[in-house]
């Protein structure tokens, strides 16, 4: 990683090559997590005797930015990780750092909803207003971020983006939860962020819906009964018969456990399945919006 040629021959990287690495100031564990790393990193490199300008030389950063990731300030990537053991000689303890740094990276929000879904076994998710975001390829989800208004920082789309790719991880789980998601069909035939992005978008999908324990319905538009008016709707259930399930339409959009509620959340649900393609005439759906795009 001595100089990358992303930065030009013989330049060191600054911040401003890497965008979204800030710590969350309102994220306590996740400081706390960085400053420790940062420490660690620091007492490394003066231990060994070497000076912060020339150690930023051997990963190929600049001076400024090593002192913010020895202080806290930044969010180290797990190849700078690597990177630093090998030069520091760390015999893989800087290394070993790269699992806890990886979850700080992710906006806390992110992380909390990551966990929640890698215990469940079955997932219920439809979104009105887009593709969810678990579907969602990198390039499709940082152009809908992109067009968010009042718009995000670049460093706020670089972290939401991560966050929404780490989430996806659910999919190589063994064993691997039942996952059921209802898409509108509009939200599969607008160009959002270009058609390029769409196409690469729908191959996901189809990529995807071939997974046995996933299936995809669409929703399609030409339907004149809609259960899921009132919105989006997320129920998930684990492993000891506990769930946890989420609308705007029920208890103002927060998570809800009673019963009650969720009964109402899985009987939406279940409406809007039945009001929806089947799994195989979903995909043969998506694969002529393919072959359109």
């Amino acid at each position: 990683m001595a100089v990358d040629g992303a930065t030009g021959a013989g330049r060191l990287k600054s911040e401003a090559d890497e965008p979204g690495w800030e710590v969350d100031p309102d994220d306590d564990w996740g400081v706390a997590v960085i400053a420790t790393v940062g420490r660690q990193l620091r007492l490394r490199r003066e231990a060994v005797g070497m000076r912060a300008a020339d150690f930023g030389v051997s990963v190929g950063y600049g001076e400024d930015l090593v002192y913010k990731i020895e202080g806290g300030k930044r969010i180290p990537r797990p190849e700078f990780l690597d990177k630093a053991d090998e030069v520091l000689d760390a015999g893989g303890l800087i290394s070993a750092m790269k699992e806890d740094v990886a979850k700080v990276r992710y906006p806390k929000k992110v992380r909390e909803l990551a966990k929640l879904e890698a215990q469940a076994v079955e997932l219920q998710l439809y979104d009105p207003l887009n593709i969810h975001g678990l579907l969602q390829t990198p390039e499709y989800a940082r152009g809908l971020l992109l067009m968010r208004r009042p718009a995000y920082t670049e460093d706020d789309v670089e972290r939401m983006v991560a966050g929404r790719v780490a989430r996806q991880a659910i999919f190589e789980k063994d064993p691997a939860p039942e996952l059921s998601f209802v898409l509108e069909e509009w939200t599969l035939r607008r160009p959002l962020g270009g058609r390029p992005l769409l196409r690469a978008q729908l191959q996901r999908l189809l990529e995807l819906g071939r997974l046995r324990n996933v299936e995809l319905q669409v929703m399609p538009m030409e339907r004149e009964e809609h259960a899921g008016l009132a919105g989006g709707i997320e129920v998930l259930k684990f492993g000891d018969g506990s769930a946890v399930g989420r609308s705007p339409a029920v208890a103002n959009g927060r998570p809800v456990t009673e019963p009650k509620q969720l009964h109402i959340l899985e009987m939406r649900y279940g409406i809007i399945r039945a009001q929806a393609l089947t799994p195989r005439e979903s995909t043969a759906l998506i694969e002529q919006l393919l072959g359109e795009t």
